[in-house]
C-alpha cells in the first residue's frame, strides 16, 4: 500500500489509497496518529471511566438482539455521554466479575463535541483531508464510541453495516476507526468483505421517539470464512470504511485489551434520515472536522 503524503499542513492520500477504497470498501492508513495523542486519549476514556457511577445506569451494550436490548439510558446517549457494561461483565450474583475499569464495553455517543480532549483528537486537519479525499464533501460527524474490547471478556460485534444506523440518501456514511493499541486476530480485531459495499443495505434501524426497531431490508446472507478477512492494524492507524462495508469482530479472549475509537460521519450533501436514532437541532447542530 502506498504511504500518505504530508508536507507541512497538507495531508492528501495517494492515488492507490484512493483506488483500493473504491474497489474494497475500506483502508488502513498506518501511523496517523501519534502515541503522544493517542495517550491523552486514553487518559481521559480513563477518566470517564473512573468517574462514571454505575448507579447511573446499568446499560449492557450488545448488538445480538439491539432492539430487544436498546433502553432508555441508550437511548439518551445519542447527544450526551454515557458509559455501557459489557455484556460478560456481571456474575449471577448481578455483581460485577471484575473492577469497574475492566468492565466498559464502551464509552459513547457525542464524545467529539463535549469533551474537549476527545473534540481536539477529532477535529483534525488531516482527517477533514482524508474525508475530502474518500468522497465526503460536506461532513456531518453524528456519533463517536470509544471502544474498551476488554481482555478475556470483551463482546463479539455481529455483521452489520454502519449505513443500518446512518442512513442517508444516496448513502453516504463513512466510518473513522482509530486502532489506540494493537489490533490482531487474537484481540479481536475488525473483519470485512473486501467488495462487499458493492452489495445491498441488509437493515435499518429505524427511531420514532422512544420506540426503535430493526427493519430487513434484503436476505443477502452476510459473510463467512471464505470471503471474509482479517483487519489487524497497529496503534495509530486509522481504518476508513463505507457505510455498506459488512463488518464483524470477535469476542476478546486474549489478556490483553484492545482499545479503539470510531466516528461516523455522512455527507451534509445528501438528504440525512429523519429515522435515524441519532438527530441535531439548531440547538446543538452537527459538525464536520474542521
Amino acid at each position: 500500500m502506498a504511504a500518505s503524503i504530508m508536507a507541512g499542513a497538507t495531508f492528501m492520500l495517494s492515488t492507490e489509497q484512493r483506488d483500493q477504497f473504491q474497489r474494497d470498501g475500506y483502508l488502513v492508513v498506518p501511523g496517523f496518529k501519534t502515541m503522544d495523542e493517542i495517550t491523552r486519549l486514553r487518559q481521559r476514556a480513563g477518566e470517564i471511566v473512573n468517574e462514571f457511577d454505575p448507579g447511573q445506569g446499568r446499560s449492557i451494550f450488545t448488538t445480538r438482539d439491539q432492539t430487544t436490548a436498546t433502553d432508555e439510558y441508550f437511548l439518551r446517549s445519542d447527544n450526551t455521554i454515557r458509559c455501557f457494561f459489557e455484556e460478560e461483565a456481571f456474575g449471577a450474583d448481578g455483581q460485577l466479575r471484575q473492577e469497574k475499569a475492566l468492565s466498559i464495553n464502551k464509552i459513547g455517543h457525542a464524545l467529539h463535541d463535549l469533551d474537549p480532549v476527545f473534540a481536539a483528537f477529532s477535529r483534525d486537519a488531516k482527517l477533514a483531508a482524508v474525508a475530502r479525499d474518500l468522497g465526503l464533501s460536506d461532513p456531518k460527524v453524528w456519533q463517536s464510541m470509544y471502544i474498551f474490547k476488554q481482555p478475556g471478556i470483551g463482546g463479539e460485534v455481529r455483521w452489520h453495516q454502519d449505513a443500518t444506523f446512518f442512513e442517508t440518501t444516496p448513502i453516504s456514511v463513512t466510518t473513522f476507526w482509530f486502532a489506540l493499541e494493537d489490533a490482531t486476530i487474537e484481540n479481536g480485531c475488525l473483519w470485512v468483505e473486501p467488495g462487499g459495499h458493492r452489495g445491498p443495505l441488509r437493515e435499518r434501524f429505524v427511531r420514532h421517539g422512544d420506540a426503535i426497531k430493526m427493519e430487513t431490508l434484503d436476505t443477502m446472507p452476510w459473510p463467512d470464512d471464505s470471503t471474509a478477512v482479517p483487519l489487524e492494524a497497529k496503534a495509530g492507524s486509522l481504518v476508513c470504511f463505507h457505510g455498506l462495508l459488512p463488518h464483524y469482530s470477535a469476542p476478546n479472549r486474549s489478556p490483553v485489551s484492545r482499545h479503539a475509537y470510531t466516528l461516523h460521519a455522512t455527507d451534509g450533501a445528501t438528504v440525512y434520515s429523519p429515522q435515524n436514532w441519532i438527530q441535531r437541532d439548531a440547538s446543538f447542530p452537527v459538525r464536520g472536522f474542521d
